[in-house]
């Protein structure tokens, strides 16, 4: 009679990647959640920060506030963009962007390690020659590059973050050129913001000088971004 312990044991899809499956659907829930939420209360996402808004005014908790629940933002696919101009308008230009700076980065990480789980064992490079294998080894290999660029031409900020934890790209060249390359945007969104000097029958009255900054701002992200695109392309050119 065989002995069945020795066996080899073999656990099907959905054994293996349980976790993975548990771990969605609870994210799911939480995205529906916050969506019936807001549709129940009749609120975009514009009204949903109106309502924040006397909790950022709040001193040291106001800040505090804003810093989780950017932070936890990826989660509910809450847009960045939106947060950011509040905090502009409430903290100002200078104390805006280096709220916002702390903020997004750790709701990078967030967005990282999210994408970093759920891409654990789910795409290898098998060498092969196709255009998701070939740009996921660009990724990995011209991280800090890929990522930068990614930032200055405003790729949807948390779809870089899920992307680069997905493909497993190093953390630090990711955490780095996010860092450095949100900083153009994040001075826009952020002036944008500051330039909001009160609301007249719901619409903004803003300040044309900080208004300018920001545009040019806007501006200098894009040029950076062809600037790092170009020479990516002539390193690509000298290498092969």
């Amino acid at each position: 009679m065989e002995n069945s312990t020795n066996m080899p044991s073999s656990k099907s899809w959905i054994q293996i990647h349980a976790q993975k499956l548990i771990a969605f659907l609870f994210w799911i829930l939480l995205i529906a959640g916050y969506q019936w939420y807001a549709n129940l209360n009749h609120l975009s996402p514009l009204q949903v920060v109106q309502q924040l808004l006397d909790f950022m005014t709040n001193g040291f908790w106001g800040v505090i506030i804003y810093i989780v629940l950017y932070a936890i933002r990826p989660l509910i696919l809450f847009p960045a963009t939106v947060l950011s101009v509040a905090s502009g308008f409430v903290f100002g230009p200078v104390l805006g962007v280096l709220y916002t700076i702390i903020a997004s980065n750790i709701s990078s990480t967030i967005a990282y390690f999210v994408g970093h789980f759920f891409g654990e064992g789910m795409f290898r490079d098998d060498g092969s020659d196709g255009l998701i294998q070939r740009y996921a080894r660009r990724m990995r290999e011209n991280s800090f590059e890929t990522v930068m660029i990614m930032r200055f031409i405003f790729l949807p900020y948390d779809a870089v973050s899920y992307l680069a934890g997905f493909l497993r790209i190093k953390y630090l060249p990711f955490i780095l050129a996010t860092a450095l390359g949100s900083i153009p945007g994040t001075m826009a969104f952020i002036g944008f913001g500051a330039s909001i000097e009160r609301f007249d029958d719901a619409l903004p009255k803003l300040n044309p000088l900080t208004l300018g900054f920001s545009v040019t701002i806007f501006i200098v992200s894009l040029a950076l971004s062809r600037i790092f695109k170009k020479r990516e392309a002539v390193s690509d050119s000298n290498v092969s």
